[in-house]
């Protein structure tokens, strides 16, 4: 489970920053007092314009950045008071955070999962369980340099797995690939849901939110609009699809501006 209790996390702006947002304020709130519960079983999708926060409280939960003011629980360590119980129990994917180039996917893989202390019998299942599914068996020799766009991204969620972590967090997992490689990932996380693990996901493809996803969070310049289902959310707002929602609760973040 994860709770996140009122997370606030503020940025200092240098002059070229505060030059690009058009702003004399050196200070931006990158998330502003966001509440939100993601359980065991579900997929969970946190969804909102660039900007809008999501890659911060993705790297809030899973510690690599700390929360100015709030607390966020998983399962049911604090990620400032206990932040290695957290890192145990999470794999954690971003775009911005790339696999050494110089080293092969299978190196990455064993020295990952002996970080995370898994017994050599369970990786080697654990590697041969993922690297089939991801077919990334032939490549497994390659420096990751060597690999393409898609392949990469396959084998860092392959890495990232290796601990068979309970808690899922990516960062727009499909960004970038195509709709083969795409909808492998996809498929995985629904497998990993279904596991009863708890996914939790940013994305701006309401398309691929709109399949996966068992309840959604959309946030606006780092508050937390609305969250529910995907039904609940087209019956509040009143549209057809998800991707209406979102511009529906746009415009009206906008207006009241």
């Amino acid at each position: 489970m994860i709770e996140i209790r009122n997370l606030t996390r503020i940025y200092k702006l240098n002059k070229k920053q505060m030059k690009e947002s058009k702003t004399t304020n050196p200070w931006k709130r990158a998330v502003d007092n966001l509440s939100l519960t993601a359980e065991p079983g579900e997929i969970y999708g946190l969804l909102g314009p660039n900007g809008a926060g999501k890659t911060t409280t993705l790297r809030c939960i899973s510690t690599i950045i700390k929360p100015t003011e709030g607390e966020i629980y998983v399962g049911g360590h604090e990620v400032q008071k206990e932040p290695e119980q957290v890192r145990e129990k999470i794999g954690f994917l971003t775009g911005d955070i790339k696999l050494d180039p110089q080293f092969t996917v299978d190196y990455l893989f064993d020295f990952f999962g002996r970080l995370h202390q898994v017994p050599e019998e369970q990786l080697i299942k654990r590697k041969e369980e993922l690297f089939t599914y991801f077919g990334i068996q032939d490549f497994a020799h390659k420096k990751v340099k060597e690999l393409s766009t898609g392949m990469g991204q396959k084998a860092a969620i392959a890495v990232c797995l290796a601990h068979d972590p309970d808690i899922v967090v990516f960062d727009e997992p499909t960004n970038g690939l195509d709709v083969i490689t795409a909808r492998s990932v996809t498929d995985y996380l629904k497998k990993l849901r279904d596991e009863g693990k708890l996914v939790i996901i940013s994305t701006h493809i309401m398309s691929e939110a709109e399949k996966i996803c068992d309840r959604i969070g959309i946030i606006i310049d780092g508050q937390k609009v609305i969250e529910g289902s995907l039904e609940e959310i087209l019956q509040e707002t009143g549209t057809a699809d998800l991707e209406d929602a979102f511009f529906e609760l746009y415009s009206a973040r906008r207006e009241e501006q």
